[in-house]
C-alpha cells in the first residue's frame, strides 16, 4: 500500500503520524490499488485482520483487534424487493468506525506513538477510545457539547478524556485542529487514510457472503464519506483481484437536507457548494459541512453510475421505527437510508446491499 500527499505527491513519512502534509499542508491519500490477495487472506487472524495483507503494515506489526467485522448480510423484504442488511451496528464499539480505528490504533503501536486526539460527532470518538484502550493508547476525544449522553458515557468508559466543545460540528474540528497544530498526535478518521483500508474489508466481507459476487448497489450514509471510499476501493481491488469485468456497484450516498454538501454539489455543481448550511439534524453522525474528501467521493460515485440522495428531517424517525420492525435496531444516521430506498428502490439492480451503520442503543 503506497500513500503519497495529493498535491505535492511526497511519500508519506517513515516516522511520526502527520495528519497532513508537512510540507503543503494537502491530505494524504492511497496512491495504489490495495494489494488484495485471495490467497494472503489468513482466517486465523483475529477480526478484519485476515485482511492484514492490505492494511500496508508490516508482518510483525501487532493487531489491535476486537473483533471487528464479520458481521452479518441479512435479507428482507422491503418494498417488494429483497434487500440485504448489511449489519455494521454490530461491531464491538456499535458502529462500523471500529474497521478503521483497528487499523490506526496498529499504526499508531507500530510508530511508537502512546498518546493522540481525535474529534468526532460520537460514533467515531467511541471507537478511537475502545481501540486506543486497547492498544494502551493515552487518548483524548473531542465531540459537540450537544453529543448524546450515551455516547459520551462510553467514551469516558474507555478511559478516554472527553473534551466537550460548545457549537457545531465545525467547531469541534477547529478545536482539535488548534491542539493538533501544537505537536499531539492527531489520529484523525477523516484526515487520515489508514482508516480506508479498514472499511474497504465491508466490501469483501459483501462479497464473500453474496457468494463471491458483486452486489447491483449499495445505499449507505455519508458524511464526510470514509466509509463509502473505502467500499468503491474495496470493490475495485476485488475486480482487479479476480478479473471481474464489470464496474464496481452502483454506490448511492444518502445525506440529510438540514447538512448535505455532497448531495448539493452532486445535484448543482460546484455552485451547490452555496445552496446548504450546518443545521441541526438526528443524524448526527453525517452532519459534516466541509468533508474533506469530498472531490473524491463525488467522483467515486460519478464513476459507479450511483447518485447521492437526500432525505428530511421528519423522515428520519419513522425510517428508524420501520427498521426496528425488520429486528434492526439502529441509531437515526443509519435510519436516513429507510426514505432513500423508497425514493429509489426501483431505479436499484439486483442484489440490493444496505449498510447499517450504528446502533440505537449509542442514542437516549
Amino acid at each position: 500500500m503506497e500513500i503519497s500527499c495529493t498535491n505535492c505527491g511526497r511519500d508519506y513519512p517513515p516516522d511520526g503520524l502527520p495528519y497532513c502534509c508537512p510540507i503543503c499542508g494537502s491530505l494524504y491519500d492511497l496512491r495504489t490499488p490495495l494489494p488484495f490477495n485471495p490467497m494472503q487472506v489468513d482466517r486465523s487472524q483475529p477480526g478484519i485482520w485476515c485482511y492484514r495483507h492490505t492494511f500496508g503494515l508490516s508482518l510483525d506489526s501487532e493487531p489491535v483487534s476486537l473483533g471487528e467485522g464479520g458481521t452479518p448480510l441479512l435479507w428482507a423484504e422491503v418494498y417488494d424487493r429483497k434487500v440485504a442488511f448489511k449489519c455494521e451496528f454490530l461491531n464491538p464499539s456499535g458502529s462500523f468506525k471500529d474497521r478503521g480505528s483497528s487499523v490506526i490504533a496498529a499504526w499508531l503501536l507500530s510508530r511508537g506513538i502512546s498518546e493522540a486526539v481525535e474529534d468526532s460527532s460520537g460514533n467515531a470518538g467511541a471507537s478511537f477510545a475502545a481501540y486506543a484502550a486497547r492498544a494502551g493508547i493515552k487518548a483524548r476525544v473531542f465531540i459537540p457539547e450537544s453529543a448524546s449522553g450515551p455516547r459520551r458515557r462510553q467514551i469516558e468508559a474507555y478511559g478516554a478524556e472527553l473534551v466537550l466543545v460548545p457549537g457545531s460540528r465545525s467547531d469541534v474540528a477547529e478545536a482539535v485542529m488548534a491542539v493538533a497544530d501544537g505537536g499531539v498526535i492527531y489520529a484523525s478518521h477523516a484526515y487520515l487514510p489508514f482508516n480506508l483500508p479498514g472499511y474497504a474489508t465491508v466490501a469483501y466481507e459483501i462479497f464473500e457472503q453474496l457468494g463471491n459476487k458483486m452486489p447491483g448497489a449499495v445505499v449507505l450514509p455519508a458524511g464526510q464519506g470514509g466509509l463509502l471510499l473505502g467500499l468503491v476501493s474495496g470493490f475495485n481491488t476485488l475486480r482487479i483481484a479476480n478479473h471481474i469485468i464489470k464496474n464496481t456497484p452502483k454506490i448511492i450516498g444518502v445525506q440529510v437536507r438540514a447538512c448535505a454538501p455532497l448531495w448539493a454539489m452532486f445535484t448543482a455543481g460546484s455552485v451547490g457548494a452555496g445552496l446548504f448550511a450546518e443545521k441541526f439534524t438526528l443524524a448526527e453522525g453525517v452532519r459534516v459541512r466541509y468533508p474533506l474528501r469530498g472531490d473524491a467521493v463525488l467522483r467515486d460515485v460519478t464513476a459507479s453510475h450511483g447518485f447521492m440522495c437526500v432525505v428530511d428531517e421528519n423522515e428520519i424517525l419513522p425510517g428508524r421505527d420501520m427498521l426496528a420492525h425488520l429486528g434492526f435496531y439502529v441509531e437515526p444516521t443509519s435510519a436516513i437510508v429507510w426514505s432513500a430506498l423508497a425514493q429509489m428502490i426501483n431505479d436499484l439492480p439486483d442484489p440490493v446491499v444496505v449498510v447499517l451503520t450504528g446502533s440505537g442503543y449509542k442514542v437516549e
